[in-house]
Order: structure tokens, then sequence, then C-alpha cells
């Protein structure tokens, strides 16, 4: 027994590995900052990492307006999961069992992932032609109108669009799609490509 006990303590930190799986296999999408700060005029030093306005930036933002981030939500009108997808959706991109969906944090990121790539090929042409103009008081940016086709579709979006500003909806919380076009413009969502059928 003495020796069994002894012979734990005589490891070394040699001995130890990381696992794989708290290894980083894939980069780390940040924006670094592009200055640096100096302090009282000697010396510099570097910003950390900001993710405000990179694809995480905006997916975390969609997600903390939808379900302040959580995901096994499931608010009063059924949407599911930190995005808050309807079931029509989940099944658009591929997924047919909501259970499966709320308890697999993965898998919602895939789904929201998927369905930036619909959405962008949808209202690939409106991207092209809106965006940098002004409606409604709101600059148009992809990643607002992007947002505005999570919250109320792309057919609808287009249609707001197209009528530059005449045709806005809003859910059932009272959030309209020009409201979601200002509150997400501006993110660098050019990380996920446009893709017709988009599936998980």
């Amino acid at each position: 027994m003495i020796f069994i006990l002894a012979s734990f303590g005589l490891k070394t930190p040699m001995d130890y590995k990381v696992p794989n799986s708290l290894k980083v296999n894939k980069p780390t999408l940040v924006s670094f900052p592009k200055n640096e700060i100096a302090i009282n005029g000697e010396k510099t030093i570097v910003l950390p990492p900001f993710v405000g306005s990179s694809y995480i930036g905006f997916k975390e933002a969609v997600a903390f307006k939808e379900s302040q981030g959580k995901y096994g939500v499931i608010n009063s009108l059924g949407y599911l999961g930190k995005y808050q997808f309807g079931v029509g959706t989940l099944e658009l991109v591929g997924v047919y069992n909501p259970d499966y969906f709320l308890s697999n944090p993965m898998l919602q990121e895939r789904v929201f992932m998927a369905n930036i790539a619909r959405n962008k090929w949808i209202l690939r042409r409106d991207i092209k032609r809106f965006s940098g103009l002004n409606i409604k008081n709101a600059h148009i940016t992809e990643s607002g109108i992007i947002a505005a086709a999570h919250l109320a579709g792309p057919g609808n979006v287009k249609k707001y669009l197209r009528s530059y500003g005449a045709f806005d909806v809003a859910d059932d919380y009272g959030s309209t799609i020009s409201y979601y076009i200002k509150l997400f413009s501006g993110y660098d969502i050019s990380i996920i490509t446009p893709e017709k059928n988009a599936k998980v």
C-alpha cells in the first residue's frame, strides 16, 4: 500500500499530457485590434481580442436578443433554442427531431450557420443591390439583412427592401424588420458563404 501511494508522488509534470479533447485543433475566429495603446507615451500594449464585429459577435448578439443565449429555451410561441427556430425552419435545413435539437448545442450552432447560408442565397441579389443604402434611417448591411431574415423570413425581407421600407412586419413580440436591420448592422459575416440548399 505504501509503495502504491509513494508511486503517485514520484510522477513529474512531464508525465502528464493535455487530452485531445482540450487541444485547439482549428483556428479560433476573433477580430484582433488594429491599433495598440500607448501608455504615458512610453510603453505600448496590445488590446485583447474583441469579437464584436466578427461572425461570432453577430451570432452571439442575435442569440442574446432571441433567448439571452440559452440553448434550452422554448418561448411562448414554441420557438426553440438559443436562436429560437421554428420547427418548419429546422426541417428546411434537415432537422426533424426538435427534442434532439433542443438538447444538442453543437447542432443548434450548425443549424444557425446553415440557415444563414440558405438566407444569403435567397437574398443574394438584394444584399448586392441594397447594401450601403439608407432605408428608414438605417444603414443597410448584409448582417442587418440576414438578421432580419432570421426574424421575419427572407421573403418578407425582400418585400421590405424592394418597397424601401413601406412593407415592414413585426413578430408577435413587436420586433420589426427595420429594427433588426438597424440593430444588427455592420457585422462581418462573410465567413458564411451562400448555399442554395444548405443542410446540417
